[in-house]
């Protein structure tokens, strides 16, 4: 049982109310928050890869990630080490919202109506990557899929599937939902591959088969 301090949620908790408050800040002596977003084009504000996933648009955004956060991470930092999980949060974070701004902006200008460029910041895509993982990397999954003895690509299928499925069913206006459904298929990619397995732990003894 790790202690308080020692709990890569609780820090990235205290990291997002952190961020959340400098956010509030900056807003009042500069009126610059934008500057925490992710958004195109992605090389002029290199750093909001890693702000843009601790940062939240408002406390009603800020709760509702920081609620799924403590219920997803204390399951999973039971299972890996702080390193593998901070690692892991912040990569998929930023890839999700590279996705929903790469989709944005290539489908945009495409369709009418559809804006051209958008501005992605919020926990949620990682936080779904958190749940992929443990979606993936359970007793009743390896049992599921190991039984029927699943190719590469028939998981990697499976596992768009059911992100895609996922990400229908929590839906909600104003929701980056591209990132939500990145966050999960490599949360679930990741589960499958045991990626945040310590790597002294043999595969009989995982902890995440639950």
């Amino acid at each position: 049982m790790r202690r308080p301090a020692e709990s890569p949620t609780l820090v990235t908790l205290l990291l997002i109310v952190a961020v959340f408050a400098l956010q509030q800040v900056v807003g009042l002596v500069a009126r610059q928050r934008h500057i925490f977003a992710l958004s195109n084009p992605l090389l002029d504000q290199p750093w909001t890869l890693v702000t843009s996933v601790y940062a939240h648009a408002g406390p009603s955004h800020l709760l509702a990630n920081a609620a799924a956060l403590a219920l997803a991470g204390l399951l999973l930092e039971r299972t890996t080490t702080s390193a593998r999980f901070h690692g892991f949060f912040v990569a998929v974070g930023a890839l999700s919202g590279v996705a929903q701004v790469a989709f944005v902006g290539t489908v945009g200008p495409l369709i009418p109506g559809v804006p051209a460029s958008v501005s992605v910041l919020g926990a949620s895509g990682a936080i779904f990557g958190l749940f992929g993982y443990l979606l993936a990397a359970n007793r009743f999954t390896e049992t599921v899929v190991g039984g029927f003895e699943l190719p590469a690509r028939a998981q990697l299928a499976l596992g768009g599937v059911l992100a895609a499925a996922i990400t229908l069913l929590t839906a909600n206006p104003g929701v980056a939902l591209v990132a939500h459904f990145t966050g999960l298929l490599l949360g679930f990619l990741a589960g499958r591959a045991h990626l945040l397995r310590p790597a002294d732990t043999a595969p009989e003894a995982d902890p995440t088969r639950f």
